[in-house]
């Protein structure tokens, strides 16, 4: 198949949160099964392009609804030789220093600039003279894409092109002006309830919703939860009316990047039948973070954007009580809210060798965290998918986290009489579940050490990798074309390849 990714983030280009990793993982998965994929995301004006990306020379030319603009495409393939991405330079939306604003003053610009990236991704098929079979597109910011397919471009060489929608965050939603749909050319009769329109505003992620052939999510824990009012965010009636065409697929990981047996930025490798190497990590990041050197005490970590979603405020109150009462150590990565900044900041001084914070983020002491980390602590309010469980549990860091979202699907309760599962799981996200969760493992790590060595090769023999979640949404655009078509996309068959055209075949009655 023909498929096209759109995003506001790819890793390694540009990165916020796990939705850059999705975008830089899936659509190699899917070239090594034989697709046809190309990326589209925004140059930002951080990012540096090395001698991979060369420009094109003809100018792109994007048709919104009151005028043409213009962009300069970069061109580049990525290191599996095979997927081609795009970085679509335009100064006046993407020359800023960061992904998206925080800045309420700019929240309606940050509006514009994503829906003019909506309508590239349209006019970047017709520029190519490529028609893709699938547009897949992540999040709000693309969100106007599947619109744009389901109604301008009803009747143009795209007509026959289905939509893919993932939710990775239904918090944020895309709400802006209804001038947004003149700005991109969309009819006014869309700004209806069974549309865009949501409390007298446009709302990108309803749009997207009703108007793509499928909308997956990150893990199918969280499809059935943001189909509920706690994590819905007002959305949920919108949610269960497209229910039949809503999927959970767990996203996968960089299991080459994050592998404890090749990692070159830990100091020594190790695996699950030979352990030595993670003891000098937890030794080395014991004395980087300012840690009491000592192999034998409990070090519980986190690593995290410290934002109110991911419960860490309440970690925050927990964290003296568990110090006064438990022999362990706590190490934290991350930043975030000020508030939360400076809690954990304070923390550093009060429990001096047993409490260290890092303010900010550091690529080789995040992999040293995770290599030298017996626990990894995850108390999320809500968690679509989560990526921090996965790389622990890849590096024998077991996760200690609230069941909620993707945190259910990936991680295995532990069971006390069989040594079973790969983590532990607490139901309430209050001071004393963290507390009691992390007692039992600490209980676990002193008295039952047997069942933790047990655990950590649970935990590290679990499959994360892109090639199970790639197979799901190979099926899903298949099923989405069908929807879009009333046609089967059938696969062609290895040893006797068809066309296109061929593999098409349409469904009676």
């Amino acid at each position: 198949m023909k498929i096209l990714m759109v995003a506001p983030e790819m890793v390694p280009f540009s990165k916020v949160g796990g939705l850059a990793d999705v975008v830089g993982a899936l659509p190699i998965a899917l070239s090594k099964m034989g697709h046809d994929v190309k990326v589209i995301c925004p140059r930002y004006s951080f990012m540096k392009l090395d001698s991979k990306w060369s420009p094109m020379e003809k100018v792109f030319q994007i048709y919104l609804g009151r005028e043409v603009q213009f962009g300069r495409l970069w061109q580049r393939t990525l290191d599996d030789g095979k997927t081609e991405v795009y970085a679509l330079e335009n100064d006046t939306h993407f020359d800023i220093p960061t992904v998206y604003t925080h800045d309420y003053a700019l929240h309606e610009q940050e509006g514009y600039r994503f829906a003019f990236l909506s309508r590239a991704a349209i006019d970047f098929c017709f520029f190519l003279d490529w028609i893709p079979d699938i547009i897949h597109c992540h999040d709000w910011t693309t969100g106007l894409v599947s619109v744009h397919l389901s109604t301008r471009e009803s009747e143009t060489a795209l007509a026959k092109t289905a939509s893919v929608f993932t939710i990775h965050n239904l918090q944020f939603q895309g709400v802006f002006s209804s001038d947004l749909l003149a700005f991109s050319g969309l009819p006014m009769n869309l700004f209806k309830a069974d549309g865009l329109e949501s409390y007298g505003r446009v709302n990108s992620m309803k749009g997207a919703i009703y108007h793509s052939q499928k909308v997956t999510t990150v893990s199918e824990n969280y499809a059935r939860e943001i189909q509920t009012p706690e994590f819905g965010f007002g959305l949920q009636a919108t949610l269960k009316y497209k229910a039949s065409d809503l999927i959970g697929v767990v996203n996968g990981i960089d299991i080459d990047m994050w592998d404890p047996q090749t990692d070159k930025k830990i100091p020594q490798a190790y695996s699950s039948t030979q352990m030595a190497g993670k003891a000098i990590a937890k030794a080395e990041f014991q004395a980087k973070m300012g840690l009491e050197v000592d192999p034998e005490i409990p070090l519980f970590t986190v690593i995290s954007r410290l934002f109110h979603q991911k419960g860490l405020d309440v970690l925050m109150h927990a964290v003296p009580k568990i110090l006064d009462n438990m022999e362990v150590q706590f190490a934290v990565i991350g930043t975030g809210e000020p508030e939360l900044e400076r809690g954990f900041a304070d923390l550093n001084g009060k429990y001096p060798g047993r409490f260290s914070a890092f303010i900010g983020y550091h690529d080789e002491l995040a992999h040293l965290l995770y290599a030298g980390g017996d626990f990894i602590v995850i108390p999320s309010r809500f968690e679509p998918c989560g990526l921090s469980q996965m790389y622990g549990m890849r590096y024998g860091n077991l996760p200690i986290a609230r069941a909620t979202g993707g945190l259910v699907d990936t991680i295995d309760q532990y069971n006390e009489s069989t040594a079973e599962g790969t983590g532990f799981l607490f139901d309430h996200l209050n001071v004393d579940a963290i507390y009691y969760t992390i007692g039992w493992a600490c209980s676990t790590y002193y008295d039952r050490k047997d069942h933790l060595v047990q655990l950590q090769k649970n935990a590290m023999a679990r499959d994360f990798s892109w090639d199970k979640s790639g197979i799901r949404y190979e099926a899903i655009y298949h099923w989405a074309y069908e929807a879009k078509n009333g046609y089967v996309y059938e696969q062609p068959k290895p040893a006797a390849p068809v066309s296109t055209k061929a593999a098409l075949k349409k469904v009676r009655g």
